[in-house]
């Protein structure tokens, strides 16, 4: 149980204990107050009593409230790190963006070393901050108007154990297909004028090749009239076992320009233990077709998988570079409610899961790779992080603008969530479409005039 007698701050104090094996189980009482430049906080921990004071003048009501969770958090964090014998490796940071942390600390002319280290970042983690701004250099750029669009099919030809996503079996949802096709096309022809100066198209799920060829084609066509500046281009192909070549030359027909394999694993044993129904020779002949068409491509991995061991995971890293993808991403496993794993495993071996992450970061990097944009989530093992990695010049813009939050996302289908981003003000917009195919299905109408309302304003 825990209780503060700031009504806001219960949710990311919570944040802070998840982090920590048993901590959940202790009775936690927080008292906060900000006086005269100083931040108090005051703890009661099964009976025993902490206290911390930090300097800082807060400019109004916002900046008071992120202050006042970032120094609660940083103060609950150490009694839980000194009580647990515990060191996570992004210390009392619990957003999922660093980056953009770093940023703010950059736009107001300090360096972010320090408040990372205060922080109780590691020093590992405060280089690679570093390196992914410097990876982000030639394509971030923060200008009103700036506009990606992101295309949901929520459909894939099984479902993964680790997956919390609302996709489901397309074998079940192939009914709705047809309605769900004609939809999209009726909000892309939507969002056209709402789209301004467009970076990026990302078509997304799920996975978007568990569609037919002609499918597939149909929602391409329906993009068509908007990207009229060949700007960047994703589909995410997503799985080996609904490749075809027929699917990648539709792709090649309507100018994509990336493609994501998503590899996971490249362990036969690991595969079939998290539900997917292909193997790694599987992967090898969808790069393999893949090379003969001229997109980029990203290869996702998965680090903390179901019963891999950190040697099998290090032979996935190398079979992944020996394969030359523009980007390789790697994940660390998040167990969310929806996850058929989070019934299964509650936390990983916290060295095991560090051993991996250090393999990647050494092998990716002494081959070539920089990373270029990373984010963490809630319940991630670990307290880890997913990375992503490019080869030189070949960073993924719809990934940076997303993940740093600089452009609006104008975003279509089921579970689609759209954001407006106001950088003059300092704040976002969101607006999200119903998970539930069929509510979605029976909403389109409405979804539209409430994104064209939002994207409207000035």
């Amino acid at each position: 149980m825990l209780t503060s007698n700031l009504s806001f701050l219960p949710p990311e104090l919570m944040d802070v204990v998840r982090l920590f094996d048993g901590a959940e189980s202790l009775s936690i009482g927080h008292t906060g107050e900000y006086r005269d430049g100083v931040f108090r906080n005051r703890f009661v921990i099964d009976g025993a009593e902490y206290s911390s004071c930090d300097e800082a003048r807060a400019e109004g009501e916002l900046q008071y409230k992120s202050l006042c969770k970032r120094y609660a958090k940083l103060a609950l964090y150490r009694i839980l790190s000194a009580r647990t014998g515990q060191t996570l490796p992004w210390g009392a940071l619990t957003g999922i963006r660093p980056t953009r942390l770093a940023y703010a600390e950059l736009d107001a002319g300090r360096p972010f070393g320090p408040l990372f280290e205060k922080m109780c970042v590691s020093e590992e983690n405060i280089s690679l901050v570093r390196r992914v701004i410097a990876g982000q250099a030639a394509v971030y750029e923060r200008k009103e108007g700036n506009c990606d669009l992101f295309i949901s099919l929520p459909f894939c030809p099984s479902k993964c154990t680790y997956c919390s996503f609302i996709t489901a079996p397309i074998a079940a949802t192939r009914k709705y297909l047809p309605d769900y096709l004609a939809a999209l096309e009726e909000e892309l022809a939507a969002a056209a004028p709402l789209i301004g100066s467009l970076r990026s198209v990302y078509v997304g799920g799920g996975t978007p090749f568990a569609l037919e060829a002609e499918e597939l084609e149909r929602v391409l066509a329906a993009i068509a009239p908007i990207r009229t500046n060949g700007c960047e281009y994703t589909v995410e192909a997503g799985r080996p076992d609904v490749f075809s070549r027929e699917k990648l030359d539709v792709c090649a027909k309507y100018g994509v320009t990336r493609i994501c394999i998503n590899a996971q694993s490249f362990s036969d044993k690991t595969l079939s233990a998290i539900g997917r129904k292909h193997t790694a020779d599987d992967l090898y002949r969808a790069f393999g077709m893949a090379k003969d068409y001229p997109f980029d491509v990203n290869c996702d991995l998965i680090a903390g998988l179901t019963g891999e061991s950190a040697e099998e995971f290090r032979q996935s890293v190398d079979a992944a570079i020996a394969l030359s993808p523009a980007n390789i991403t790697v994940h660390t496993l998040c167990l969310k409610k929806g996850a058929k794993l989070k019934e299964e495993t509650a936390r990983l071996e916290a060295g095991r899961l560090s051993e991996m992450i250090a393999y990647s970061r050494s092998a990716l990097s002494s081959a070539g790779y920089e990373p270029y944009y990373l984010y963490r989530q809630k319940y991630m093992a670990g307290a880890h992080e997913n990375v992503g990695w490019t080869k030189p010049d070949k960073a993924c813009v719809y990934n940076i603008d997303v993940m740093e939050e600089i452009a609006d996302n104008l975003a279509v289908g089921a579970n689609a969530v759209s954001k407006k981003v106001f950088l003059g003000e300092g704040r976002i917009e969101r607006h999200g479409s119903p998970k539930d195919i069929p509510t979605y299905l029976a909403k389109v109408g409405q979804l539209i005039a409430e994104r064209g309302s939002l994207f409207r304003i000035n």
